[in-house]
């Protein structure tokens, strides 16, 4: 006897992420029971949305308050019973050197794909993974130095433009390291026109004509 395949009922799972475009922490599935947890638990409000209510934590908490209310409510869905996929950046128990080590691996294996890429196309994924505009890595680690720059020249009372040397000069890097993205940007673009290199033609047979074998 053929036995039927089980039913998947998606919608009892629950995903808890921030959405990048505006940055509501948001959890989108579940049951009447999760979204009673969700709101009990974790504070979260319901919303209406385009394909169905989702849920979500009041716009304009702290960071750390998003976390907190995101992993409490995550783990008391786990312990009812719901599955749970939470956001590792709104998971409190990722510790910073976890992550740190998560991006050692990252850049690693970037730079694995780069030495061992066979075509163009593979070395302009890589490329834009570096200097994508709004989420490659070169332009995040040049928003880190800005800020950085903006907050050393507040603490020091520093006027624009009146900054001490290596302040300036750090205000220059970050302006060098756009300049960077773009050149890596223009030869990403390069690699992905370039043509891909062509499939090795097989050796030949060493089958003898027809006409040698029946001699």
């Amino acid at each position: 006897m053929k036995q039927s395949e089980p039913d998947f009922w998606v919608l009892e799972y629950v995903t808890i992420t921030k959405d990048p475009r505006t940055g509501l922490v948001v959890a989108i599935g579940g049951t009447e029971k999760a979204s009673d947890i969700l709101q009990r638990t974790g504070g979260f409000l319901c919303a209406a949305g385009p394909r169905g209510d989702y849920h979500r934590l009041p716009y304009g908490l702290p960071v750390e308050q998003q976390r907190l209310k995101a992993t409490t409510a995550s783990h008391a869905l786990l312990a009812a019973g719901h599955s749970v996929h939470l956001d590792p950046a709104l998971n409190t128990l990722t510790t910073p050197d976890g992550e740190r080590d998560a991006a050692v691996r990252y850049l690693a294996h970037l730079a694995e794909r780069a030495s061992a890429a066979g075509t163009n196309s593979v070395v302009a994924e890589v490329l834009t993974e570096i200097a994508a505009p709004v989420n490659g890595l070169l332009p995040l680690t040049r928003e880190v130095v800005v800020r950085a720059w903006i907050a050393a020249s507040d603490l020091q009372g520093a006027a624009p433009g009146e900054e001490p040397e290596p302040l300036a000069r750090l205000g220059d890097t970050a302006s060098s390291m756009s300049q960077a993205a773009h050149v890596i940007l223009r030869a990403r673009n390069h690699a992905a026109r370039a043509p891909q290199p062509a499939a090795p033609t097989p050796p030949p047979g060493t089958a003898q004509p027809a006409a040698s074998r029946h001699r």
